[in-house]
């Protein structure tokens, strides 16, 4: 049990956009554990957006991401991280590996929230997101914590451009969520508001949790499970993947390559 080898994660920005692979892959660097071997990716793809605030968007994606994650399944990835709180094809994904462990920020932020809060609030960028991630916390069975969504008025591409005004509005929602909606913990709801949970969390004085760490430390403790346990996917009755021999019959053993950029820290 403590021969563990090193661990390898996989952060998977679910677009065809490379800017963001680098400056998350810092973000994560400070944070993973000693002997994790992070590689950030992101996808080969004809749909090009920079965000995925619509559900159309996502629908363009989902096959590429799922193919990333079978990718990564044959070629001994621990543990991947679909890196957009909507949790996009996280069961699609969870279905199709047998060795890798599949994690999305989303679940992994409510589940922590959930431990140390009997009510949070999610700070999200646009009231749009609300209606899809609220999908998410009932499906996941945190309905009955989540004491509100407050919007930022923010999209997803610009909470990093300014960070001392993005960090401005997610106390100033954060605030409203304590006081108004009895929050004792909040949760930023978008992968792209690394590296901000510190000054809300000194300013408001309630936990606040960063996504991509969430997502990060569940990733890596799946993973050291999986090495020391022999923890797998299940494939038991709902969790069941298409056999070999009929995805052989459908041509899906050869899919293309769906990764467009790579940038591996360790």
């Amino acid at each position: 049990m403590n021969n563990q080898s090193k661990i390898r994660i996989r952060w998977l920005n679910p677009i065809a956009q490379p800017h963001y692979d680098e400056p998350m892959g810092m973000a994560l660097k400070q944070v993973a554990n000693a002997g994790t071997e992070v590689e950030v990716v992101s996808l080969q793809s004809e749909a090009k957006m920079d965000n995925l605030e619509y559900r159309f968007y996502e629908s363009l994606v989902i096959g590429d991401v799922v193919k990333v994650a079978k990718e990564g399944d044959v070629n001994g990835v621990d543990a991947m991280v679909i890196g957009c709180f909507y949790d996009l094809a996280l069961e699609d994904c969870r279905e199709i590996c047998q060795n890798t462990l599949v994690v999305a920020p989303c679940q992994a932020s409510m589940q922590v929230a959930a431990n140390i809060a009997n009510k949070f609030s999610v700070i999200v960028g646009q009231v749009k997101w609300i209606e899809q991630m609220t999908e998410r916390a009932e499906r996941y069975g945190y309905g009955g914590y989540l004491a509100s969504m407050r919007s930022i008025d923010m999209s997803a591409n610009s909470l990093q451009c300014d960070t001392q005004v993005t960090t401005d509005r997610i106390i100033e929602a954060g605030r409203l969520a304590i006081e108004e909606d009895h929050a004792e913990a909040l949760i930023l709801g978008c992968t792209c508001n690394f590296g901000l949970y510190e000054k809300v969390q000194q300013e408001l004085g309630v936990p606040v949790i960063d996504p991509l760490i969430a997502a990060l430390k569940q990733a890596e403790m799946l993973a050291s499970m999986k090495q020391a346990f022999h923890l797998a996917p299940s494939n038991k009755w709902s969790c069941e993947p298409p056999s070999e021999s009929e995805m052989l019959k459908f041509g899906l053993h050869s899919l293309t390559e769906s990764i467009g950029n790579r940038f591996l820290i360790s």
